[in-house]
């Protein structure tokens, strides 16, 4: 249990930016899950319109210090090899 009122508040913030961080890696899991179903579907219209918004979102979690800058372009990079392979096939 915190002793003062600013371990207190600190407590509280955590667990409010826990969740928020949470909940934006859970969506960027998810987008991430679509972009490659559609992918291996090889529908490669749909899926450079799914990469960019993938991208947007990966982006974003570095921006924000949710995900490392390199795990980021890791992420990316993976994702590239993925629609171009989906491009290569047509």
């Amino acid at each position: 249990m915190a002793h003062s009122r600013s371990a207190t508040k600190r407590i509280r913030q955590n667990k409010k930016n826990r969740l928020a961080n949470k909940a934006a890696m859970s969506a960027l899991k998810t987008q991430i899950k679509r972009f490659a179903a559609i992918a291996a579907a090889g529908d490669a219209a749909k899926a450079n319109e799914e990469f960019l918004r993938t991208v947007s979102i990966v982006d974003k979690a570095a921006k924000v210090g949710r995900l490392h800058p390199n795990n980021a372009a890791r992420k990316k990079s993976r994702l590239a090899k993925m629609l171009a392979k989906t491009q290569a096939a047509k």
